[in-house]
C-alpha cells in the first residue's frame, strides 16, 4: 500500500520568471525577487542595470526597459 500525504495548501512555484516564464533559481528569487521570492523579471528578459535595482522584485524603475526602448538592449556599463 502506498501512502501519499495531499499538502492542506497550494503549491507554490517560484523557478519562473513571471515576466517571460524563464527558468529562475531559488536563489535568485531571494536575493532580487519580491517579499515573497517570486522574480518579476530575470536576466533572459530584463538587463543587469534594472534587475539590480528593482525590477526583479516588480518595482518600476527610471532605466529604460529594453523589451521596449529602442537602442536599450541590456549590458551597460553601470555608472
Amino acid at each position: 500500500m502506498v501512502c501519499v500525504t495531499i499538502a492542506p495548501w497550494p503549491s507554490v512555484d517560484n523557478s519562473t520568471c513571471k515576466h517571460c516564464g524563464a527558468y529562475v533559481s531559488d536563489q535568485f528569487c531571494r536575493v532580487y525577487g519580491d517579499n515573497s521570492d517570486r522574480a518579476h523579471r530575470c536576466g533572459e528578459c530584463d538587463s543587469y542595470r534594472r534587475l539590480t535595482r528593482g525590477s526583479a522584485a516588480g518595482v518600476d524603475v527610471g532605466i529604460p526597459d529594453p523589451e521596449t526602448a529602442v537602442g536599450h538592449h541590456g549590458g551597460e556599463a553601470d555608472v
